[in-house]
């Protein structure tokens, strides 16, 4: 790991995820969690503050970067009896048990995990019957000009943002893993840069 990588873009990932219209659009999904569930890449731990204790049990919180572990360790100390467990892992090798978690939550993640079709398969073998996917990312615009534009770019942005892709479309990316979208929108985020603020958010189960 670089000088880069470790030092400089965990802070900057912490602040561009935690910012107002991103946390606005994680107050859109977070609170529908409930029972035991799954985060993958929870980051420096923006969502903590956000789950419903009387409503979630347990979260496990999924994250690869030990950095970003240590920063989310302490937003979690920060929080009112919510019960974190860490796990040290990615989203394409989840340490669970199939069948085991209610809700599995994506935010602002799915940009950027490499091996995406084999976190999605993972969320659907982990998930209970009956259980859902709760999800908001950004993703490829479906105006033709900032598409463009994003596909221009997103060589720049995955070097920069670790690996984040900007013309991912999170609700395709679903459907192409099993999952049905229930409750799907989205949206430009205001004060924010097209090619970076077209948000997708929403719930889904497995088909």
């Amino acid at each position: 790991m670089g000088f880069y990588s470790r030092y400089i873009l965990p802070p900057l990932i912490q602040c561009a995820c935690s910012s107002r219209p991103i946390m606005k659009q994680r107050e859109k999904i977070v609170p529908l969690a409930e029972g035991r569930v799954l985060e993958v890449g929870c980051g420096a731990g923006a969502n903590f503050r956000l789950y419903d204790t009387s409503r979630v049990s347990q979260v496990f919180a999924l994250e690869p970067d030990s950095a970003m572990i240590s920063r989310a360790r302490k937003a979690s100390d920060a929080t009112d009896g919510l019960n974190v467990e860490f796990l040290e892992a990615g989203g394409e090798a989840v340490p669970l048990e199939d069948n085991s978690v209610d809700t599995v939550v994506f935010t602002f993640t799915l940009c950027t995990i490499p091996p995406w079709e084999a976190a999605l398969s993972e969320a659907r073998r982990v998930l209970k019957p009956g259980g859902k996917l709760i999800y908001s990312e950004h993703g490829g615009s479906p105006d033709p000009n900032v598409a463009k534009w994003q596909r221009r770019l997103e060589p720049v942005q995955q070097a920069l943002g670790g690996g984040c892709h900007l013309t991912r479309i999170p609700t395709q990316m679903l459907a192409e893993t099993g999952f049905s979208v229930t409750d799907g929108q989205t949206m430009y985020l205001p004060k924010t840069p097209k090619i970076l603020g077209y948000a997708y958010w929403g719930q889904a189960q497995v088909r």
